[in-house]
């Protein structure tokens, strides 16, 4: 319950152009990635407040999907910087999640909930085995 929870920027910024005019989308996406690819998170909240003032006005629900979830779009920031890139968004996950829905798609049901448990544990099991022989480098140094 104490580990830090990361949203994924890519979907926040999808989440965001859902509430921009296409005339608009390309500057002000491009704006909002000066955000996340600040320095510092003090930066990174002085970022945000020049984009909000900016797009705020024109596009307050799009400001909003970022305040709203402040905290977990910046924990990255309290982690070395050598995993701010990989921790910004959710790719790793969202691949092992791929793998689980391509192997239980396949299978046309499931006798119980406990079948399905032992099948994504297997697939997950598996990716972690997969995962221990070829590290991500930035995840096993020590900083």
């Amino acid at each position: 319950p104490l580990v830090l929870r990361q949203r994924c920027w890519a979907h926040k910024m999808r989440n965001v152009a859902n509430y921009l005019r296409k005339k608009d989308e390309k500057e002000c996406l491009f704006e909002a990635k000066k955000i996340y690819s600040a320095e510092n998170l003090r930066e990174a909240k002085r970022n945000f407040q020049l984009w909000e003032s900016k797009w705020g006005r024109l596009y307050p629900k799009a400001a909003e999907c970022i305040r709203k979830n402040w905290e977990q779009l910046t924990a990255f920031y309290k982690t070395p910087k050598a995993l701010w890139k990989k921790l910004r968004t959710t790719n790793i996950i969202e691949r092992a999640f791929r793998e689980v829905r391509r192997r239980t798609r396949t299978m046309s049901c499931f006798n119980n909930v406990e079948s399905i448990e032992r099948i994504i544990f297997a697939v997950i099991s598996h990716l972690n085995e997969k995962w221990r022989n070829t590290p991500i480098y930035e995840f096993t140094q020590n900083y």
